[in-house]
């Protein structure tokens, strides 16, 4: 064994000589001797001189600075310093072949010449054998650069990616060729020809399993989710990816140890050919047996007992031995009733458990929760990185993690929401990290954000009914500041910005025929220390009728002016806000159309509106969980109800110069993640309008009308509610010879997915099932009579432009005085669409 050993060093050896006898050696022996350079007595020699051959467009004085070799030197020869100066030269990746060799020798002196080879350049690659869109993938996977040194290691790279590209698509068998082609108008230059043959997908055309007891082949084959075999599917490929099927393997064992068997796993498992474009694969199971929580017992906790700690857990003795879900009990829990929420919401930052099994005794394990409390952390400093344009002060008074208070999960998960329902930075990249200082105890929170545009532009134009074409143009500035009006200096765009105020602006017109407008300012926190919001809206309009072109015939004005304050509750929980408003319109008509069932006189509406909301919802661009209601409450003074006469006997312009009325209004929508990025969303809509004199019943004010995309409708001037129905035309249910319903409910559920979250454009399609219908009297209101639609549906949120959609929708019901209003629409809406 000894002797063998010896010999195969020696070999080694020999090589190793022999090999670097290529590296040096002389070429020409003008002056001294070749028999001079001796491998057991290398010599030190001064270098002479130093020559480059070989190369055509390489600069031989770069070269030899990158060699690290200088004339004048001294080296010892043969030694390290030509073998590093060989490895600096091909490490730069630039040569094919590095030989150097010592062209003479006078006495201590040594003249060396440094023969390379130059690799080509790229000029251009081209494919063969695939179609022009998977072309542009490839070229996105491979990154060739024109101009950049052709090695083998690029095209083995290059091969490898591009045949992996197509493995995980199903293409096994896929090959690609690289031939190399001199380009003759460029010097040194090489045409790359990649020749691809993908073949046909490799499908599963058999799955077998074995060693299943407990678990049908059925149940077992339903876990495999990526790996199917071929029959008649629609949503599942039966193609074979291995990535794909490793991961199912990996999803296959925690299934099994979600149902407590702690020791299942796979013996074996074979991918084989069948024939053809086949393969059959057999995976090989132990099952073992489930196990069962016996007893779970707790050390090291002293702030909460150990029957808190267990009620918190919710695990009980018998229930199944689940490692992954005992996990999100200890550590993450999606209702954040986890053990490590529990003390970390109560400033426990360096918690620790760490559950031990510390006996296994036929099915039953016996667990403990081996705690480490550490000590409370208090909140240090507040970090605010990424706000280019919003002050601080709008950002500090939002978060939950004020300096000096106790550190807690649950106000960095709320801090999070607050910041990205404010809507000036994309909540995709808001990054919140607690930087602990073990020393002192405390800890510092740095919150990174991205500013995005959020003021928003409509521009746009549309047939409006009985006014013909109307352009409207709106300005919404979302982070306006009201103090830096006059600070010229400071305003950075077309108004004064940072202060998280709002101002708003919006224009309609047809020329004199029709003119509205509208200016509405909001402070969300009043008084700078509480939130307290504080609205305030006025508004204008005007419609015209014309004898001739330019003479008026008659005029409808509307102006109105609207005062809100609203303020956050901290009971049921801080999520409720209530606000109040106080509203005052005022309609004028001159020799008008009979709009109201008079020409001439005046109708005033002063409203009192408070509403009750929630709003937990955790993104509001592309939302997954939370939730949103709303309850408000219309009321105007029930002027009939002191007066001595009866209004119903008297003419509409005298039942309508004091408009009365109560109306009501519910809206809940909740989202939830089903899996993935795939989210529910379920909505109910509910209005009901009152009168307080039934003689006098429900006037043509404030009323609903239903069906279509609900931006668009007549009779908007009366504060008609416009709510919007997939699958049927604009405003068609509604009441026969009424203006509006005055009862209404809406029920819909959608499907939304996102296609791309970035924040310059989010994008996300849905699918949809509603159902609504528009009552003529509240005796009359039926919840289940509904007409029904179906549809799909896409999203595009633009921070200029607000959330912009297109909708098609099928209505299934016709409508009772409006036939032809169901069936195939298209819709198209602005905005968020509440209602």
């Amino acid at each position: 064994m000894k002797s063998s050993l010896i010999i195969i060093i020696g070999i080694l050896l020999l090589l190793s000589i022999q090999s670097y006898a290529q590296r040096l050696g002389p070429k020409t022996n003008s002056s001294g001797s070749a028999n001079d350079l001796s491998y057991s007595a290398p010599r030190d020699y001064e270098i002479a001189e130093i020559t480059v051959s070989g190369i055509k467009f390489l600069d031989q004085g770069a070269l030899i600075s990158l060699s690290g070799l200088k004339v004048g030197e001294k080296i010892k020869v043969p030694g390290p310093d030509i073998s590093e100066a060989v490895r600096k030269l091909w490490k730069q990746g630039i040569l094919g072949d590095i030989k150097i060799y010592a062209t003479k020798i006078e006495g201590d002196k040594i003249y060396l010449n440094i023969d390379l080879s130059e690799r080509p350049k790229l000029t251009r690659f081209f494919f063969s054998g695939i179609r022009k869109g998977q072309i542009e993938t490839l070229n996105d996977k491979i990154k060739l650069i024109k101009g950049r040194i052709v090695t083998p290691s690029l095209l083995k790279n290059t091969q490898k990616t591009i045949e992996n590209h197509f493995v995980e698509k199903g293409y096994l068998n896929a090959t690609a060729n690289i031939i190399q082609i001199q380009d003759t108008l460029i010097s040194n230059g090489v045409l790359l020809k990649i020749n691809v043959n993908k073949g046909t997908r490799v499908k599963i055309k058999e799955l077998i399993i074995e060693g299943n007891e407990d678990f049908s082949d059925k149940k077992i084959a339903k876990k495999l989710k990526k790996t199917k075999e071929k029959k008649f599917r629609i949503f599942t490929a039966s193609k074979f990816i291995d990535d794909k099927y490793k991961e199912d393997k990996e999803k296959l064992i925690s299934f099994y140890r979600s149902k407590g068997y702690r020791d299942a796993r796979i013996i074996n498992d074979t991918v084989y050919p069948i024939g053809g474009d086949f393969v059959g694969v057999k995976i090989k199971l132990e099952e073992g047996n489930p196990y069962y929580y016996r007893n779970i017992t707790w050390r090291g906790n002293y702030v909460y007992s150990s029957d808190q700690l267990s009620r918190v857990l919710g695990i009980k003795k018998g229930d199944i031995y689940d490692v992954e879900e005992l996990e999100k009990r200890l550590n993450f829990s999606q209702t954040s009733l986890d053990i490590t929420s529990l003390y970390m919401d109560d400033g426990y930052l360096f918690f620790n458990i760490n559950p031990v099994e510390i006996g296994v005794e036929g099915d039953s394990i016996d667990v403990e929760m081996q705690i480490y409390e550490g000590s409370q952390a208090n909140i240090n400093k507040v970090i605010i990185n990424g706000n280019t344009k919003t002050n601080d002060r709008v950002i500090i008074r939002e978060i939950r993690t004020v300096p000096g208070q106790k550190f807690s999960r649950s106000d960095l998960i709320r801090s999070q929401r607050e910041i990205a329902t404010l809507g000036y930075f994309d909540p995709e990249t808001i990054g919140i990290n607690p930087v602990p200082n073990i020393q002192d105890g405390t800890v510092d929170i740095e919150y990174s954000l991205t500013e995005k545009p959020s003021d928003q532009i409509e521009l746009s134009g549309g047939w409006g009914g009985a006014f013909g074409f109307v352009g409207t143009l709106g300005l919404v500035f979302n982070n306006f500041s009201l103090r830096k009006i006059f600070k010229f200096k400071e305003w950075g765009g077309v108004l004064p910005s940072g202060d998280g105020q709002r101002l708003a602006l919006r224009l309609q017109a047809n020329g004199r025929r029709f003119q509205t407008y509208s200016l509405t300012f909001t402070e969300p926190w009043l008084g700078g220390k509480k939130r307290n919001s504080f609205s305030v809206n006025i508004s204008h309009s005007v419609q015209r009728t014309f004898l001739t072109r330019n003479e008026v015939f008659g005029s409808l004005t509307v102006t109105g002016v609207t005062f809100s304050l609203g303020r956050q509750l901290q009971w049921p929980d801080n999520f409720f806000t209530l606000s109040n408003s106080i509203s005052y319109l005022r309609y004028g008509l001159d020799n008008f159309t009979n709009i109201l069932g008079f020409n001439t006189g005046t109708a005033n509406n002063i409203a009192f509106n408070t509403t009750l909301s929630r709003n937990s919802i955790d993104n509001p661009t592309f939302p997954r969980n939370g939730s949103s209601l709303s309850l408000s409450i219309s009321l105007t003074p029930p002027y009939s109800l002191f007066r001595e006469d009866n209004l119903a006997d008297k003419p509409n312009e005298v039942k309508f110069k004091w408009v009365e009325y109560n109306k009501w209004l519910f809206d809940n929508s909740w989202f939830t993640t089903l899996v993935g990025n795939l989210v529910l969303n379920a909505r109910m809509h509910l209005g009901f309008i009152g009168a307080y004199n039934q003689d006098l019943g429900v006037g043509p004010f404030e009323r609903f009308q239903l069906g279509g995309d609900g931006l668009t409708g007549q009779n908007f001037l009366l504060g008609t509610e416009i709510i919007g129905l997939r699958g049927y035309a604009n405003n068609s249910i509604t009441p026969v010879g009424e203006s509006g319903g005055v009862a209404f409910n809406k029920f819909v559920m959608e499907l939304r997915y996102p296609v791309s979250l970035n924040p310059a454009a989010t994008i996300f399609v849905l699918s949809f099932i509603e159902g609504g219908n528009n009552f003529r009297s509240i005796s009359e209101y039926n919840p289940f009579d509904l007409k029904r639609s179906v549809g799909v549906g896409a999203r595009i949120f633009m921070p200029a432009f607000g959330m912009i959609g297109l909708d098609w929708g099928y209505g299934f019901d016709e409508v009772p005085g409006t036939p032809g209003s169901s069936g195939g629409r298209f819709h198209f809406t602005i905005g968020q669409q509440f209602r």
